[in-house]
């Protein structure tokens, strides 16, 4: 089952989905959209400002100003924003496995012609689902490579 912004706002009471830069105007009827905090170009120092132009045939990654901390019962799901995919952006993302918790990293491809990217906008859809049942191991137990990453992390 898919978290309604009802359910949504819920949990992030209890302090659980995103627990640092949630902004109200960010959530989706289901769904939150995440804000950029930094960006960084073929594995360059991140822009933490401003306006970035990528050009076409770049490879690029982007860190979420919104910190996430996901409950053992809750993965998430990324989804790049349609505005970015008619411009010619192409992103593959996955789930977000239940009990992670840091900023995500996120990667991309422009594909088209130059794009300018301002940093605190918004660029990918982040959905919650509910687990049938608990995990039996959780993700810092299963891998935990990235648990409480800040930043972009390669």
């Amino acid at each position: 089952m898919i978290l309604s912004d009802t359910q949504i706002k819920k949990q992030i009471a209890e302090g659980y989905l995103i627990t640092d830069g949630f902004k109200d105007e960010n959530l989706t009827p289901n769904g939150y959209d995440l804000t950029i905090e930094s960006i960084s170009m073929e594995g360059k120092e991140a822009d933490l400002k401003g306006i970035v132009d990528v050009p076409t045939g770049t490879w690029f990654a982007i860190s979420t100003k919104e910190y996430v901390k996901f409950p053992e019962n809750i993965a998430g799901e990324l989804w790049i924003r349609t505005s970015w995919a008619r411009k010619g952006v192409l992103a593959s993302f996955g789930m977000i496995d239940a009990g992670f918790h840091g900023n995500l990293t996120l990667s991309a491809f422009n594909t088209y012609r130059k794009v300018e990217i301002p940093v605190g906008e918004t660029f990918a859809q982040m959905t919650f689902h509910f687990l049938g049942e608990g995990s039996e191991k959780s993700y810092a137990e299963r891998s935990g490579n990235y648990q409480g990453q800040r930043g972009i992390k390669l």
